[in-house]
């Protein structure tokens, strides 16, 4: 019998609603970010205790914390089947930073051309945008997929590649490219792979053989605050790290610093250890429950949400066919109702928490959503002027290893509900500044006092 679905810690907390009742929250945005697997929290409360700083304390509480930071790097080259190779992790915060500090150390210039896809998260568009390379982009269909041919098109587009930076999976649809006979493809050209990882890794075996790869732990199960960057260790032996400061060094004179070796010139500062307990506890868990339950699981959520979001009246599902394989992902829009309306529907009347917006991957949003340029352009003027309130976006549902098929049919029931045009049970009114709505009425905590002023959510 399959061990999955698990419950997550926060599993069925009651959340308010704007009838007053209180309803168990249906947590439908694992995409952006997961609450943590009961065992990571046991370990991280188990090592607490024995909590010091790593790798510079004679003290038996360093060696311990020592041991268990390292054990965790380790962890990490195992998951990404590095194990035989001359790899290193190196722990950061997250994958942005994991990705900005490849693109600072790989030290590309103009004749460097790095390809991605337009269907990339910001971490692994913006880092590379801003550097003085050239630049090349795989297009994707109206589907939002690409095929291997067309990789291997924009490689052979003009000056042989340094770098190929390509999602795993991608957070809008949950679309997995092709990826093995893609970097295989890079690779006969003698070009090096950069795999975004963040959505891959809770869900599938990573692909082996790319050259460098990047995760998040708040992705899968261990929201404490850890990532980390796999590269070969040659990437980091030359030149100053991405960050400077102790424990990067072996000797410093006021004209002269002499770096340590990596990865520990990479992590400069006292490192996120409690993050890196967590990641390596969390990436144990899913092994214990095995890639098989995973992707069984996950496939039978994936084809109810996609299948039902479909066949509801008023839906519109974007991204590949209904038969095409995805993450238990699904991006949609409902006619006439505003991507924010639709989330704030959700929250308050129902207690599903869901993500709209663009995800941070505008680019690949704008094509899925078919938007004409003029009226993206008629947005971006908007914005400068500081009102968000016709912001382009779409609704994002996502599955982790504690959704039930009924938790799914929650979703397509309340989705119907707000898809079926009869009005909303309360007035909800649009803040100009983040574009997000906000219920009228006094059913506490859904009252005008109560609420803050925050980052738009279709920021990003």
């Amino acid at each position: 019998m399959s061990v999955l679905p698990v419950r997550l810690v926060g599993a069925d907390q009651a959340v308010p609603c704007v009838d007053g009742s209180e309803r168990p929250y249906l947590s439908l945005d694992a995409a952006a970010s997961t609450s943590a697997l009961p065992a990571v929290v046991e370990r991280v409360n188990e090592f607490l205790p024995w909590y010091s700083s790593v790798h510079r304390g004679a003290g038996y509480k360093s060696q311990i914390s020592t041991a268990a930071y390292e054990d965790a790097r380790t962890a990490a080259l195992d998951f990404a089947g590095r194990s035989d190779r001359d790899d290193v992790a190196i722990i950061c915060r997250n994958t942005t930073e994991a990705i900005n500090h490849l693109a600072y150390r790989m030290r590309l210039g103009p004749d460097s051309t790095v390809v991605m896809t337009v269907a990339e998260h910001h971490a692994n568009l913006l880092p590379w945008t801003r550097l003085d390379v050239s630049r090349r982009y795989v297009e994707c269909g109206a589907s939002g997929t690409f095929s291997v041919d067309d990789v291997v098109e924009a490689l052979d587009s003009g000056p042989v590649p340094t770098l190929l930076a390509i999602t795993g999976a991608t957070n809008v649809t949950g679309w997995i490219p092709p990826i093995d006979e893609i970097v295989e493809a890079a690779h006969a050209r003698g070009v090096e792979v950069l795999v975004d990882a963040a959505q891959l890794a809770p869900h599938r075996p990573l692909p082996a053989t790319a050259d460098y790869m990047a995760w998040s732990g708040h992705k899968m199960y261990a929201p404490y605050g850890a990532g980390v960057l796999i590269g070969p260790r040659a990437a980091f032996v030359d030149g100053d790290p991405f960050l400077a400061g102790g424990g990067a060094v072996d000797l410093v004179d006021l004209d002269e610093v002499i770096w340590t070796d990596p990865p520990e010139r990479e992590e400069a500062g006292s490192p996120n250890v409690i993050g890196a307990v967590a990641l390596g506890a969390a990436i144990s868990e899913l092994r214990s429950f095995g890639w098989d339950a995973i992707v069984a699981h996950e496939q039978e959520l994936a084809e109810r949400l996609r299948s039902g979001l479909a066949a509801t009246r008023g839906v519109r599902l974007l991204g590949p066919a209904l038969d095409v394989p995805t993450l238990a992902v699904a991006a949609f829009e409902i006619d006439d109702v505003p991507h924010a309306l639709v989330a704030a529907r959700l929250s308050a009347e129902f207690g599903i928490g869901v993500r709209h917006g663009c995800f941070c991957a505008h680019p690949y949003l704008m094509r899925l959503l078919d938007l004409p340029r003029n009226v993206v352009d008629q947005y971006r003027e908007d914005v400068r002027r500081g009102d968000r309130r016709r912001l382009p976006g779409a609704v994002r549902a996502s599955a982790d290893l504690s959704t039930t098929t009924a938790d799914i049919d929650r979703l397509l029931a309340a989705v119907a509900i707000v898809a079926d045009g009869s009005p909303a049970p309360v007035t909800y009114r649009q803040d100009t500044a983040t574009g997000d709505y906000w219920p009228e009425g006094e059913a506490a905590p859904w009252t005008s006092g109560n609420r803050s002023l925050g980052a738009s959510c279709s920021r990003g």
